[in-house]
């Protein structure tokens, strides 16, 4: 996830050209934290695929999708991270765990 200004058009765009899968957020230079952005979309292979997702939490949820319709791989970075959000929360493809997600299911069941 990544946040942007507006006004930083062509420094934005070259970022994103050069993101795997991610999230991007645009946000007026003069907005607080709190304001609500601009723009908020999904980033797949360096392409916006999605935009105008109105906030975080929807991007978060159709980038799952994404990923998972897709068959992509998870950002190594973030990989067990994706896979509690979809294997243990979401159900899907759950008999299939990590050895350290099935743990941290276990501890929380």
């Amino acid at each position: 996830m990544k946040e942007y200004a507006d006004t930083d058009f062509e420094n934005s765009e070259r970022d994103m050209a050069n993101t795997v899968t991610g999230i991007y957020i645009i946000r007026p230079e003069d907005a607080e934290t709190c304001d609500p952005p601009s723009d908020v979309g999904l980033i797949v292979e360096g392409v916006k695929v999605l935009q105008n997702l109105g906030d975080v939490t929807k991007a978060y949820a159709l980038l799952l999708g994404v990923i998972y319709s897709l068959n992509l791989s998870y950002p190594s970075d973030l990989k067990y991270t994706f896979e509690f959000f979809q294997k243990v929360l979401l159900g899907l493809d759950a008999q299939k765990l990590s050895h350290k997600i099935q743990v941290l299911k276990n501890k929380l069941v």
